[in-house]
C-alpha cells in the first residue's frame, strides 16, 4: 500500500504540471495555478503515509539531525511522507513561479524546461527562476516598458 500511495502522491500532481508546462495559455491553467487547492489530493496522501509514523515524524521534526531523519526516511511511510511532502511544496513552488513567469511575461519555451528542471531538481529550477525574475525586474524597473499585469496572455499565444 505505501508503495502505491508513493507512485500515487506524484501521479495527484502531474495533470497540474502539465498544464503548466504544455498548455501555458489556456484560461483554465492559469486559474489552476492560482489555487492552493490543487495540493489538498497530494496531502491527503501525505497524511495517509505520516499518520502511521507520527511518533518518528514529529522526533525528526522537533530535534532535527542526520540521524533522526535518517531513522525516518529508514520507515517507507516515513520516506513515502517526506515524498509527498516535496510533491506538495514543489507543486506550489512550479505554480508560483508560472504565475511570476506569466506576470514578467517570460516565454512559455522559456518556463517549461524550467518548469521541468524544477520538478526534477526544484532547488535548481528555484535558483535559475530567481536569476531570470531578478534580471527582468530591474530591465522592467530600467524602463523597458513590459506590462507588469499576471493576466496579460500575449506571449503565451493560444
Amino acid at each position: 500500500m505505501t508503495g502505491a500511495l508513493f507512485e500515487i502522491s506524484f501521479l495527484l500532481a502531474a495533470p497540474f504540471w502539465l498544464l503548466m508546462i504544455f498548455a501555458p495559455g489556456r484560461a483554465v491553467t492559469a486559474r489552476v495555478a492560482a489555487s492552493p487547492l490543487t495540493v489538498l489530493p497530494v496531502l491527503a496522501v501525505y497524511l495517509a503515509m505520516a499518520l502511521p509514523v507520527l511518533p518518528e515524524l514529529w522526533t525528526a521534526v522537533s530535534s532535527p539531525d542526520i540521524d533522526t531523519f535518517r531513522d525516518l526516511t529508514a520507515l517507507s511511510n516515513g520516506a513515502g511522507a517526506v515524498w509527498a511532502q516535496v510533491i506538495a511544496w514543489d507543486l506550489l513552488l512550479g505554480q508560483w513561479m508560472f504565475l511570476e513567469g506569466r506576470r514578467l511575461r517570460l516565454p512559455p519555451y522559456l518556463m517549461g524546461p524550467l518548469l521541468v528542471l524544477t520538478i526534477l531538481l526544484s532547488p535548481f529550477g528555484l535558483l535559475v527562476f530567481l536569476a531570470l525574475r531578478a534580471v527582468r525586474e530591474r530591465r522592467t524597473r530600467s524602463g523597458s516598458g513590459l506590462p507588469d499585469r499576471a493576466g496579460d496572455t500575449a506571449a503565451y499565444g493560444r
